[in-house]
C-alpha cells in the first residue's frame, strides 16, 4: 500500500484545550479520513492521519485562538470558520491522484527501457 500522509496541526493550551473552530475542524477531518480509507483502499492507497499539537510558544496566537481567524479559510470567495469535510476530501483526492500518476509514469518508464 502507498501511504498518503495527512498531518493535522492544532493549537492546544497547557490545560489541553483547543478552540471550538479547531475542535470542529478536527471532527470534519476524522469524517474525511474514514471516507478516504474506504474509497482509496481499492487503489492501494492508505491515508495516514498524524495529529500534532502545537503549543502557544511554537504557534503564537491569542489564548487558544480566541477571536483570531487562524483556521478560517476562504475558497472561491466563501469563508469557512470550520474547514468542511469536503475540502479535506478534495485536497486528499488531488494528492492521491498524484500518487497514482507517479506510479503510472514509473511503470511507463520501465516498459520503455
Amino acid at each position: 500500500m502507498k501511504l498518503l500522509p495527512i498531518v493535522w496541526q492544532r493549537l492546544v493550551s497547557p490545560e489541553g484545550r483547543t478552540c471550538d473552530r479547531c475542535g470542529a475542524t478536527h471532527r470534519e477531518m476524522e469524517r474525511a479520513i474514514a471516507k478516504l480509507e474506504q474509497s482509496l483502499r481499492p487503489l492501494g492507497i492508505e491515508p495516514r492521519l498524524e495529529v500534532r499539537e502545537l503549543d502557544e510558544k511554537s504557534f503564537p496566537c491569542c489564548s487558544v485562538c480566541g477571536t483570531s481567524p487562524c483556521r478560517t479559510v476562504e475558497v472561491a470567495g466563501v469563508s469557512f470558520e470550520t474547514i468542511p469535510e469536503e475540502l479535506f476530501l478534495k485536497a486528499a483526492l488531488v494528492a492521491a491522484s498524484q500518487l497514482l500518476s507517479v506510479e503510472r509514469d514509473a511503470g511507463a518508464l520501465e516498459h520503455d527501457t
